[in-house]
């Protein structure tokens, strides 16, 4: 349950939103006279499929991972809110006036601000912030277009093996995260595990992942890519 939270100093939002400070005057005051202070607790649901958007957030602290459902309970991750980011989603939204089409799950204890339509309809009209949305916009659509073709053309024991890469030596995460990622079944990426362990990629233990062999793991991630 979200509940409102006392304004953080100015400087807090001003440091992890350089934007803000190439507004003009009167609208980083708008800004904060409009701002509704939020804090959410880890694991809550901050928006949903069909639910009209508030405004726009403003990540200060904590993350939030967006993903897409499918009816019968799997999920496909899409993308993360870190503290200094934006929402494409919500941007969308509020630019098409639509409702949310994916879903919004805070990772820990988020703080956020958040500006209602009003507000932000307004401060499209200052360049930097119009800049600064539009060119997160195309950042986040690259990454989602990356995201489809991994998807489309690439296997899951591909996505998997690029997925355990790049964390370091020993992961500690279970199956069922691993699924979640990926947008699978726990069971399929078990299944998988267990292939690379028989292969001498990993050694699997609980709650655990050591990498053995991450030369073979990269190798295959990247045998699809050049077919």
């Amino acid at each position: 349950m979200m509940t409102t939270s006392p304004m953080p100093e100015p400087a807090r939002l001003a440091h992890r939103y350089p934007v803000l400070a190439a507004l003009s005057e009167s609208a980083r005051q708008r800004v904060l006279d409009s701002a509704r202070w939020m804090r959410v607790p880890a694991g809550a649901v901050l928006f949903d499929d069909h639910q009209a958007c508030e405004g726009f957030p403003f990540v200060v602290e904590g993350s939030v991972r967006v993903v897409k459902c499918a009816a019968n309970g799997r999920e496909l991750p899409l993308y993360r809110v870190a503290a200094g980011e934006t929402c494409i989603i919500s941007s969308s939204c509020l630019l098409g006036h639509e409702d949310y089409n994916a879903r919004g799950i805070t990772e820990s204890d988020t703080v956020l601000m958040l500006l209602p339509k009003a507000e932000f309809d307004a401060l499209l009209a200052e360049p930097a912030f119009r800049n600064f949305v539009f060119h997160l916009f195309a950042e986040r659509i690259a990454n989602l277009m990356q995201l489809i073709e991994e998807v489309a053309f690439q296997r899951l024991d591909q996505r998997l093996a690029g997925q355990l890469l790049g964390k370091g030596r020993v992961l500690h995460v279970t199956h069922q995260q691993l699924a979640d990622e990926l947008g699978s079944v726990r069971e399929f990426i078990s299944r998988l595990l267990k292939g690379f362990a028989a292969q001498g990629l990993v050694k699997l233990s609980r709650e655990q992942i050591e990498i053995l062999d991450p030369a073979g793991l990269r190798r295959m991630a990247s045998e699809g890519r050049h077919e």
